[in-house]
């Protein structure tokens, strides 16, 4: 015999049913939005464990960074951008979030970045209100859940709008980038370990822009953590 309990969530399920995001299955935890299946076919990257890996590479001579790490690798028509396009442009923020929680757990596993705050890369202030949330911002929420430091996303703005980086070369996108970022409260940053996070990696032009901006603050240490970067 049913106990009320159990009718009551299985009438909940049939008026607003939870499936996961990923493949539309309805078997999966009750705090996920994603099934277990689809949560161990994340292409994991591991970079956390590891210093000198790619994403740090991209860094090498241009920014100085403490550590740098993206969660996992990102693939056209792959489960990875399927989630990436309901998380930035489908309004799942609870997706986001989740993803933020994975981040931040491995991050304090590896036992690399130690940091004092997240500072989510900000967006051109009339992109955030067109699309309502940035990304970043989303990202850091569900970290900051996990590792138990503050969130600073008044620290640095990006007030000019700057022309789409997809179809420019390396040399383009940094000039492009350049000079677009303003330290907008120094205070705030002076003598902490800060981890500069997005959702994704490329060239690193634009990354690279707001990290020399927030190494403007007095006593400034820098890491970057992005959800993804591009398999090779």
């Amino acid at each position: 015999m049913h106990t009320l309990k159990e009718m009551k969530e299985a009438l909940l399920h049939l008026l607003f049913p939870h499936t996961c995001t990923g493949c539309g299955s309805d078997i999966l935890p009750e705090d996920s939005v994603l099934c277990l299946r689809c949560l161990h076919a994340l292409p994991e990257t591991c970079f956390e464990w590891h210093p000198s890996n790619p994403a740090e590479k991209i860094f090498w001579g241009r920014l100085p960074l403490e550590a740098a790490s993206a969660q996992f690798y990102f693939t056209k028509e792959s489960l990875v951008q399927h989630l990436m396009h309901q998380f930035k442009y489908k309004r799942n923020l609870e997706l986001g979030r989740q993803l933020g929680r994975i981040m931040g757990e491995q991050l304090k596993k590896s036992g690399r970045f130690t940091a004092d705050a997240l500072v989510p890369l900000p967006l051109f202030p009339a992109k955030e209100k067109r699309r309502g949330y940035n990304q970043a911002t989303v990202l850091c929420e569900g970290m900051a859940e996990v590792m138990h430091i503050p969130v600073l996303d008044k620290a640095v703005l990006r007030p000019e709008h700057t022309e789409t980086q997809t179809k420019k070369g390396r040399i383009e996108r940094w000039k492009n980038m350049e000079g677009k970022f303003v330290l907008a409260d120094p205070g705030s940053v002076c003598n902490k370990h800060l981890l500069l996070v997005d959702d994704v990696i490329t060239t690193g032009a634009t990354l690279e822009a707001c990290g020399l901006e927030l190494l403007r603050g007095t006593n400034t240490r820098l890491s970057v953590v992005t959800l993804c970067i591009a398999a090779r």
